[in-house]
């Protein structure tokens, strides 16, 4: 596709995200399956709900526009699950491993609110006033996570993963 326009950059990037995000529906189960606490496989079989309603909402966008959702494959998020499997592969202490799966899964979130961010600026500029707020939506929850994981990180795992 010839970017020509914000709407082609805008309908090429959101078939990035939605790459992104079915990439990462494959790869929070197993990412949930190598926490060996408790909080944060939680955390992250929540997060696929989540994920999977993103990948909805997206849908429900590319419907509106009257476009097909395939055709892009984010290189960026595969990328970032490639160095997640390395973390769950990693010999050694569970605890630190555990650590090693937040710093990869905020990679991830910090990758969707800034992928997030940037398609909802696109929709604003093309006065795509419904996707604007599913797009919203969705990079309120990404943030949420991050937090989530973060204070996850700061109350729990850091400390565990310190003594090894």
């Amino acid at each position: 596709m010839a970017l020509e326009s914000l709407h082609d950059l805008y309908i090429e990037q959101l078939r990035d995200i939605y790459s992104a995000e079915n990439q990462l529906t494959e790869a929070l189960p197993k990412m949930a399956k190598a926490a060996s606490n408790t909080q944060l496989r939680n955390s992250f079989e929540a997060h696929l709900k989540e994920t999977q309603e993103h990948v909805t909402r997206l849908d429900e966008i590319f419907k509106t526009l009257g476009v097909k959702s395939s055709g892009k494959k984010c290189k960026g998020m595969e990328g970032l699950i490639k160095e997640g499997v390395e973390m769950i592969e990693e010999e050694g202490a569970d605890t630190v491993r555990d650590a090693g799966l937040i710093a990869a899964a905020q990679r991830v979130e910090h990758y969707e609110i800034a992928a997030y961010g940037t398609v909802h600026a696109y929709a604003e500029a093309l006065n795509e006033d419904a996707a604007c707020l599913l797009l919203m939506q969705t990079l309120d929850e990404e943030k949420a996570t991050d937090q989530k994981l973060t204070q996850l990180a700061e109350t729990h795992l850091n400390a565990e993963a310190q003594g090894g």
